[in-house]
C-alpha cells in the first residue's frame, strides 16, 4: 500500500495555503502544489486519508493537461522531481508523483462547470424549476439523462463550504463579458474533447469543473484537471438513466457516512479499513482506465 501523506511540512520552504486536499508552497518564481491523501465529504476533511489518492489525482491531471495543450496552455512548469529546485530534492519521498511546480497565476474567481448529464445539484435544480444556472432544459428529463448538448453552468469559488451555482449573466458581472465568453467557449471545448477520449475508454464524464488563471494577461488552465475529485466519472457499460450512478470517486465514503448518525460537522468520523481499501481500489481503477498507469 502507498505511504499515507495527510499533511506536509517543509521548514525551509515558504508555506502558503492548505486546501481540502492540496498544500501550496511558494518557491520563488513558482508555486509547489502537493496533492495529499486527505479526503473530504460534505465539506468536512476527515481524520483519515486514502493512501495514494494524491498521486492518482496528480497523474490524472498531468495526463489531461497534456491532452488539452492544443486548446489552451496550462500552468505546469515541471512534474519530474529532477526538474524541481535543488532545495526540494531532499523531500523526494513525499513529493514523488504527487506534486507539480506551476506558474504563479492570478486565479479567476469563477469555477467553470460543464455538464453533459443531469446529476447532482443540476438534477436538483431541474426538478425544482426545469432550469440549471438559468438555462432552461427540455421537459421530461430524468436523473442522469444525457443532455442533447453540454451546458456551461458556472459557480462562485468559495474558500469555505459549497460553491454557489450562478447564471452566465452573473459570471459576466464577476469577470466581465469578454472573459466570461472565453471561459465558456474553452470549457465546452475541453469537455467535448475529454468526453470523446473517455468514451473510447468506456468512461462517461457526466460533469466536471475547471479553474483558470491569468499569467501575464494570458488565460491558462490551472489547478487540477478532470480528476475523480473534480468530475463525475461513470462506467459506460453500467450506465442506466433514471437513478444516481456509481461514480469512480469518493462515493463509497459518502455512502458509508450516510449510514452513520453524524451531523456533518468537524471532526468527521474515522473510516473502517474496509471502506478505505475499497476507495483506494476505486481511485486506482480510474487511474488505470484513463492513463494506462498502475
Amino acid at each position: 500500500m502507498d505511504k499515507l501523506i495527510l499533511t506536509t511540512e517543509f521548514p525551509d520552504v515558504t508555506f502558503l495555503k492548505r486546501g481540502k486536499v492540496r498544500d501550496i508552497y511558494d518557491v520563488g518564481d513558482h508555486l509547489l502544489l502537493i496533492a495529499t491523501d486527505r479526503i473530504s465529504a460534505f465539506d468536512v476533511v476527515l481524520p483519515v486519508g486514502i493512501p495514494g489518492k494524491g498521486r492518482v489525482l496528480t497523474q490524472i491531471s498531468i495526463y489531461w493537461f497534456e491532452q488539452m495543450k492544443d486548446i489552451i496552455s496550462n500552468h505546469i512548469e515541471a512534474t519530474d522531481l529532477k526538474d524541481f529546485p535543488k532545495s526540494l530534492q531532499k523531500y523526494a519521498d513525499i513529493l514523488e508523483g504527487r506534486s507539480m511546480l506551476v506558474k504563479k497565476t492570478e486565479t479567476l474567481p469563477v469555477e467553470c462547470v460543464v455538464r453533459g448529464y443531469l446529476s447532482g445539484s443540476g438534477w436538483k435544480s431541474y426538478q425544482k424549476s426545469a432550469e440549471v444556472c438559468g438555462i432552461t432544459l427540455p421537459p421530461g428529463l430524468i436523473e442522469s439523462s444525457r443532455l442533447s448538448e453540454p451546458i456551461f453552468t458556472p459557480s462562485t469559488k468559495e474558500e469555505q463550504g459549497h460553491d454557489i451555482n450562478i447564471s452566465f449573466d452573473e459570471a459576466t458581472k464577476i469577470v466581465g463579458n469578454e472573459l466570461a465568453e472565453k471561459l465558456r467557449d474553452i470549457s465546452l471545448k475541453i469537455y467535448s474533447q475529454a468526453r470523446e477520449i473517455a468514451e473510447k475508454k468506456g468512461i462517461i464524464i457526466a460533469d466536471t469543473k475547471f479553474e483558470f488563471g491569468l499569467f501575464n494577461g494570458q488565460l491558462m488552465l490551472i489547478d487540477e484537471l478532470l480528476t475523480p475529485d473534480s468530475s463525475r466519472f461513470w462506467s459506460f457499460k453500467d450506465y442506466s438513466p433514471g437513478k444516481s450512478q456509481n461514480s469512480y470517486d469518493k462515493q463509497i465514503v459518502r455512502d458509508y457516512l450516510l449510514t452513520l448518525d453524524w451531523d456533518k460537522t468537524y471532526p468527521g468520523p474515522e473510516l473502517p479499513v474496509e471502506i478505505v481499501n475499497k476507495t483506494v481500489a476505486r481511485y486506482k481503477e480510474i487511474l488505470r482506465i484513463i492513463t494506462g498507469q498502475e
